[in-house]
């Protein structure tokens, strides 16, 4: 069992790292977008046009991690380590499997996305070209998120940001190089960030094989059904949650992309430059899952509770600071990612509008890594399913395609998609933790 003292120190302590980790694997898309935004808006383009796919499938693999963390960390809390090498037994098999089949099936589509994201014709080819180098890694990638989820389900935050600030430094180098020493372009930031996903999946991996805690031997390696099930239980729901998203993020994007090149490389780059404003959000939330895991093994349901207080609050505060900095920041931002003027002022007025929103993003970010310490991955799945496609898609596209609107309206069906799951996800919380938390306890 593990002892507490400070409840808040505890969780700023496990969130900083983890808050820089989230940091650092940004700058991976934040590194690329700067320096091929340089190159041209086709060449921002055809980086971004398969970025809402990428999203789709570092979903999938991460709703295993989620599923792993939420039992393992319950198994920590517990003391029960014969299920902890278990359950790091079936990491294994489970990043091996997930790794080749979701690579095989990226590779295999890789000619065809691009296209069905409504690219520019013009954009295609490099856009082809740069998915599917970085499809060709994905066991490692497959290893750096699901090893990376296991690691920190023992409260080790400080291991996965190490690992990250290493692959970060080879992705920026390696840009820099095969961009603009070799001439390389686009398929020169995919080079170098598939190298930066070996990289991150096989040192990710030398730490998880070497954690103590988790007591991983070679025996161990052995498929269990009935943990598979388990972990399919929370997966498969983290997974669909994640694949609505995502594939709501791929509708939404064509959307946009076919209002003009020039309209989508400053929507992109705007996605792109906010996201660094929303990463403190998903740290503090990584970190409350891991704690919530743990609380919940030792059948703690008060400190379940101060948890739950304490990361609302704090993930609220973060974010309403975060979005003021957005709107001061937001043309210098954009001016960082593009030498379009036209796509800059364009962007930085996107940035503005979705600045006052930010404190219910964070709502929404806290919510989500309660009930996934705790495993409960369903409600999440049916309030982003609803929200995302009942709001955010059909608006989007009554503007895009009836009323012919600009960005700023399709910007504000995004606005109200993320009000409206914070509202009901906040709601849905307040209800589960009178009702289920003490009957959770009885288990």
């Amino acid at each position: 069992m593990y002892k507490h003292k400070n409840l808040l120190a505890e969780l700023i302590i496990l969130a900083i790292p983890t808050i820089c980790e989230e940091i650092l694997s940004t700058l991976l898309q934040y590194v690329d977008t700067a320096m091929v935004g340089h190159l041209g808006e086709e060449a921002t383009a055809a980086v971004s046009t398969t970025t809402t796919i990428g999203w789709l499938i570092g979903g999938f693999l991460h709703s295993i991690g989620v599923a792993l963390l939420a039992m393992m960390s319950k198994s920590v809390g517990e003391g029960n380590d014969e299920k902890l090498k278990k359950l790091a037994g079936q990491a294994i098999i489970l990043v091996i499997g997930s790794g080749l089949l979701v690579g095989v099936l990226a590779l295999s589509l890789a000619r065809y996305i691009p296209f069905w994201m409504g690219a520019d014709a013009s954009v295609r080819p490099d856009a082809y070209k740069y998915f599917f180098i970085i499809s060709i890694p994905m066991i490692f990638r497959a290893a750096a998120l699901i090893f990376g989820s296991c690691i920190r389900a023992t409260l080790d935050t400080k291991s996965p940001m190490i690992v990250n600030i290493i692959a970060n430094a080879f992705n920026i180098i390696l840009d820099w190089i095969f961009i603009y020493v070799l001439d390389m372009g686009v398929v020169g930031a995919a080079y170098a960030t598939a190298i930066c996903y070996t990289v991150a999946g096989t040192l990710m991996f030398i730490v998880f094989i070497n954690k103590k805690k988790l007591g991983f031997t070679k025996d161990s390696i052995k498929a269990d059904k009935g943990l598979l099930s388990e972990i399919g239980k929370v997966a498969l729901p983290a997974a669909g949650t994640r694949a609505t998203a995502s594939l709501g993020y791929v509708v939404f994007a064509g959307l946009v992309s076919g209002m003009g090149t020039s309209i989508f490389a400053a929507h992109s780059i705007a996605v792109n430059a906010e996201t660094i404003f929303y990463i403190p959000g998903y740290g503090i939330s990584s970190a409350t899952s891991a704690l919530i895991g743990v609380a919940y093994g030792e059948r703690n349901l008060d400190r379940i509770k101060k948890i739950m207080k304490l990361s609302t609050i704090i993930t609220i505060g973060v974010m309403l600071i975060n979005g003021i900095i957005l709107y001061v920041c937001a043309l210098p931002l954009m001016k960082v990612f593009t030498s379009s003027i036209n796509a800059a002022t364009l962007g930085a007025r996107m940035l503005k509008i979705v600045a006052f929103t930010e404190p219910f993003f964070g709502l929404m970010i806290a919510m989500q890594g309660v009930f996934y310490g705790l495993g409960k991955t369903g409600q999440v799945f049916i309030i982003e399913t609803f929200s995302m496609w009942g709001i955010r898609i059909i608006f989007t596209i009554l503007c895009v395609k009836l009323w012919q609107t600009g960005l700023s309206e399709v910007w504000y069906c995004m606005i109200a998609d993320n009000i409206c799951k914070a509202s009901l996800l906040g709601l849905s919380m307040i209800i589960f933790s009178k009702r289920k938390l003490p009957l959770m306890m009885k288990e």
